[in-house]
């Protein structure tokens, strides 16, 4: 399942952008791509999110518990997002991350390049989630994002993302918690009536 879309801004029409499930060769360029995304929420001295950033750069090490898509440009990697389907990518720092409920699907690490921002590449990167995640038979979409990402929060807003609790971590760091109910489409409805 692959989506390519053309994006638009303003009269000029911008090069087609692919989003897709990201091939070995791209998992650099994937995480280059994201922590770059996430520098800017950077604090001078913030050595955890110092950490973050090392360790959302390596795609390759969770590739195979998750769905890696990318959003491709003229051949370059513009975009990534980790989706989580059957499992959680385990985080070392968190003793007592939940499991997916068997209906859930969780996005993670959604990023774009600073130079492709605004033109709808993490729109069709989330659609594309959303999709992938509905023919897995998932029945919502849960997200976290931070205070700091403040087009982030207003992007999922408008998106049908609605707030659910937080994540409050013992050093007071907060994660904000998001989540949506994905529809079935007709046409998977109809496929599943037989079943």
């Amino acid at each position: 399942m692959n989506l390519t879309v053309s994006i638009r801004s303003g009269s000029a029409s911008l090069p087609r952008v692919e989003v897709r499930e990201a091939i070995a060769d791209e998992h650099a360029a994937a995480g280059r791509v994201t922590a770059e995304a996430y520098r800017e929420f950077v604090r001078p001295g913030d050595d955890d999110w110092e950490r973050y950033l090392l360790r959302i750069a390596d795609v390759a090490s969770r590739a195979d518990q998750t769905t890696i898509l990318v959003a491709v440009e003229d051949g370059r990697v513009v975009g990534s997002l980790t989706l989580e389907i059957d499992g959680r990518v385990r985080d070392d720092e968190d003793d007592e991350q939940r499991p997916l409920e068997a209906e859930e699907a969780h996005i993670r690490m959604l990023g774009v390049d600073p130079a492709a921002r605004a033109r709808g590449v993490a729109r069709a990167l989330m659609a594309e989630s959303e999709a992938r995640a509905r023919a897995a038979g998932k029945t919502f979409m849960t997200l976290n994002t931070t205070h700091r990402m403040k087009a982030a929060q207003a992007m999922y807003e408008r998106l049908g993302y609605e707030r659910t609790p937080d994540i409050v971590f013992p050093d007071g760091f907060v994660l904000l918690g998001y989540t949506k109910q994905l529809s079935v489409s007709a046409r998977e409805s109809r496929g599943n009536e037989g079943a």
